[in-house]
């Protein structure tokens, strides 16, 4: 399998000599299709610059972002929005939907600047939006939804284009805990079913265990990776040094969410093992 994006040796500074900042220093990275990586850490450590430079709306000073067979970084700047078009969603935290436009008309306008028709952009727009449980706020105007129905206007506008990668800048950062988890556990489902990588820029403790892999950037450069596992019986993330259990079953150490889930996977291993062709 092909890897969707490759980072190598990025950095980005800002000023010269004695003003000299460096925002990004040196950072490396690899997503694989269907993975969802969460990138957290302080402010001002440079995560928004980060974001910026993967999503092509920023150079960095030195090193290679490459999606697919563009290199990013090479790209006379005239080419980059019909890159950023082709391969990249972007979902924002202040979702950034047209007040004027409903719901279908949001998503479907995306389409149809990648060259869609019409008839074509409104189909895709109204599967994708019924897909995230809104088929039947496809007319509305944004004024009239919730924060929580927002945000999946702007997922389903983020993916109405098939990218490769989605970019998400802070997505709950405007919801309650349970909007937001449950917003972004519908993220995770649709990129693991339709194979696109999402890359998520949080402060937000309480959506990790959507992520396969958490990326701590501090001052800059990734100080930390927590390579997540996936409880078998429930399907979330689970963070291996955290995990509330686990047990051993031929050979390797399985994690799991809560007693519960080990409880009902130890009942029952092989109906679980085989439902989870996945490396745990």
């Amino acid at each position: 399998m092909e890897p969707i994006m490759q980072v190598e040796n990025v950095t980005r500074r800002f000023g010269s000599g004695s003003t000299e900042v460096i925002a990004v220093h040196d950072v490396s990275l690899t997503m694989m299709p269907g993975e969802v990586v969460i990138i957290m850490g302080p402010s001002g450590s440079g995560k928004t610059t980060l974001l910026s430079m993967l999503g092509g709306l920023l150079q960095p000073s030195s090193g290679r972002i490459q999606i697919g067979g563009d290199d990013l970084t090479q790209l006379d700047e005239s080419r980059l929005p019909d890159v950023r078009l082709r391969h990249i969603g972007f979902i924002f935290q202040d979702f950034n939907l047209l007040s004027a436009l409903s719901c279908l008309d949001n998503v479907a306008l995306v389409g149809q600047l990648n060259g869609l028709s019409r008839k074509e952009a409104r189909q895709r727009a109204q599967e994708l939006l019924e897909q995230l449980g809104l088929g039947h706020r496809l007319n509305f105007l944004p004024e009239k939804l919730s924060g929580g129905e927002k945000q999946r206007v702007a997922i389903a506008r983020a993916l109405v284009n098939k990218p490769d990668i989605i970019l998400a800048d802070e997505p709950t950062a405007n919801l309650d805990s349970h909007h937001g988890h449950e917003t972004m556990r519908l993220l995770r489902r649709i990129a693991k079913e339709e194979q696109r990588s999402v890359i998520i820029v949080s402060h937000d403790q309480r959506i990790k265990d959507i992520a396969d892999r958490i990326l701590w950037l501090e001052d800059g450069t990734f100080m930390n990776v927590v390579e997540m596992a996936i409880d078998p019986v429930c399907g979330m993330s689970v963070d291996r040094e955290s995990a509330p259990a686990h047990t051993e079953w031929q050979g390797q150490t399985i994690y799991f969410c809560a007693n519960g889930c080990r409880d009902e996977f130890m009942a029952s291993p092989g109906q679980f093992w085989q439902a989870t062709p996945i490396d745990l």
